[in-house]
């Protein structure tokens, strides 16, 4: 049978995920890593049963990280799915609309130290198969979505110059804060990985209005295609 592991940073972004699945459980074992890692399993539209197993890993790149080797390590998934939302910095994209990772860059570490160790990149990327398969799911859902640029980092952006500067360094779509750490910790395992983003605010709300702020909608969009993606798979 095979394992997709799903990570999202919030709650919002894996419950709907977490309630699709069958059979669900949750694994008592996991709490060693203080996540809760929701068992269960969907069966694809060729009727295969795909294991997956889904969590909250928190905001960061260290926290996303650190969730991910553990998937890798306690579940052997084929294939690690980051689903979230994101700040949209692309002004031809609006609220809702879906940036797929097609390269992911970090916007706060020197890649010229970091990628000297395994796997020697100073940016990752989404697997080509699985963007396949969810440039497909979306354009048949009627998702306007692009395969573009996510930044991902360790602080909040909510200003015109943070945008300014993210978008002059990296040439980003989206900003967040756990997609590049993702995919570089699949790309060091050799394990395939897509990071989807729905967009949930131009990234010009202040943190302190932010954390109040009913991401569900936009959580549920990235969710459902997910579900639909593994489905597809």
């Amino acid at each position: 049978m095979r394992t997709i592991a799903v990570i999202g940073a919030l709650n919002e972004e894996v419950s709907l995920i977490a309630r699709s699945l069958s059979d669900a459980s949750h694994n008592v074992e996991s709490q060693r890593a203080s996540l809760d890692v929701i068992e269960g399993s969907i069966v694809s539209e060729s009727g295969e049963k795909i294991r997956v197993a889904a969590t909250v890993g928190g905001m960061g790149t260290v926290n996303a990280a650190s969730t991910t080797q553990y998937l890798l390590d306690a579940y052997q998934p084929d294939a690690v799915i980051f689903s979230g939302i994101a700040g949209n910095l692309n002004p031809a994209l609006h609220i809702n609309d879906v940036v797929l990772g097609g390269t992911l860059r970090y916007i706060d570490s020197d890649m010229r130290l970091i990628a000297q160790f395994a796997p020697k990149q100073h940016e990752f990327h989404s697997d080509a198969a699985l963007l396949a398969i969810a440039d497909e799911v979306l354009s048949q859902m009627g998702t306007k979505h692009i395969t573009g640029i996510i930044a991902s980092g360790n602080y909040f952006v909510d200003t015109a110059e943070k945008i300014q500067q993210i978008s002059r360094a990296t040439g980003a779509d989206a900003v967040e804060m756990e997609g590049a750490a993702v995919c570089h910790v699949a790309a060091r395992n050799h394990v395939p990985a897509l990071v989807i983003r729905a967009l949930s605010d131009n990234a010009d709300t202040e943190y302190e209005s932010f954390k109040d702020f009913d991401i569900s909608e936009f959580a549920d969009t990235a969710a459902t295609q997910v579900i639909r993606i593994i489905q597809r798979m």
